[in-house]
């Protein structure tokens, strides 16, 4: 073998066990995982970001980000709103009650202004009070009926939805669509009959001859016309109805997709 070739791969070697020395006197790098947006090895994560998964990510709860789930959120809030505005107005009488048996509250809420109520025109005052609340309570009642009812079916849908029920039984949300429209008919004529009764029992000569009375003897705030309780009442039904008749229409949508996806085995996405 030639002399320079010899005295190359001498070089060679003794290069190469120089490296080697050299790289074992190199301190070891920390080894960092890969954070998910990071390119480089050993990056640690972005600022200002968190890795762990949210309340969302879970399997049951991903439900609670489809377009479904959040229309019957929207209408467990109407419905307990509903009963909310509906018991204000169940639970005020109004009127003339007598200053004594209320306290200093109501006392000093008017003033003192019941003084001005003494006799035959006092016990006719408690007297109209009483006929009045007597023709109100009924519809204050089933107002708050509807309401816990409303209540009560928005969070079992959102229940069946959590249990994967119609991923399993795909029918179930054309059973669902179908309720939800029923829901929403229903809830309209309800609507009708509330303000019709409503505004017959503030046409009555009951509720007239009491606005009568207490504008005699100065007092305002008795007229005949609903009060912002019932007239918010009446809003939020007319909103609920919208959020179960789009509730419908995702519900349909939903058995559309799940049915094409029951026939690919191969995909598991839940509507």
């Amino acid at each position: 073998m030639p002399k320079q070739t010899l005295i190359i791969l001498a070089g060679t070697q003794e290069g190469e066990e120089g490296l080697r020395r050299r790289v074992a006197r190199l301190p070891p790098l920390p080894l960092t995982p890969l954070s998910p947006g990071s390119a480089v090895p050993g990056a640690g994560p972005p600022r200002g970001r968190v890795d762990t998964p949210g309340l969302l990510e879970c399997r049951r709860c991903r439900y609670l980000r489809t377009g479904r789930a959040c229309c019957q959120l929207v209408g467990a809030l109407l419905a307990a709103l509903i009963l909310v505005c509906s018991s204000v107005s169940y639970g005020s009488a109004g009127g003339y009650t007598g200053v004594p048996g209320q306290g200093g509250i109501y006392y000093y809420m008017y003033g003192g202004a019941y003084s001005g109520f003494s006799g035959a025109d006092g016990e006719k005052a408690q007297q109209l009070d009483r006929r009045f609340t007597q023709l109100k309570m009924p519809l204050a009642r089933a107002a708050m009926a509807v309401g816990g009812a409303l209540l009560v079916f928005s969070s079992a849908l959102i229940l069946v939805g959590v249990v994967r029920l119609p991923w399993r039984f795909p029918a179930w949300l054309l059973l669902e669509g179908i309720l939800d429209t029923v829901v929403a008919v229903g809830l309209l004529v309800a609507l009708y009959y509330f303000f019709h009764h409503l505004l017959g029992v503030y046409d009555s000569t009951v509720c007239k001859e009491r606005a009568h009375l207490y504008q005699s003897k100065g007092y305002q705030g008795f007229s005949c016309s609903m009060h912002g309780a019932e007239i918010a009442a009446g809003l939020l039904g007319c909103a609920a109805v919208v959020a179960f008749l789009l509730s419908a229409g995702l519900a349909v949508r939903g058995y559309r997709v799940v049915h094409k996806l029951k026939q690919k085995p191969e995909h598991t996405y839940e509507p």
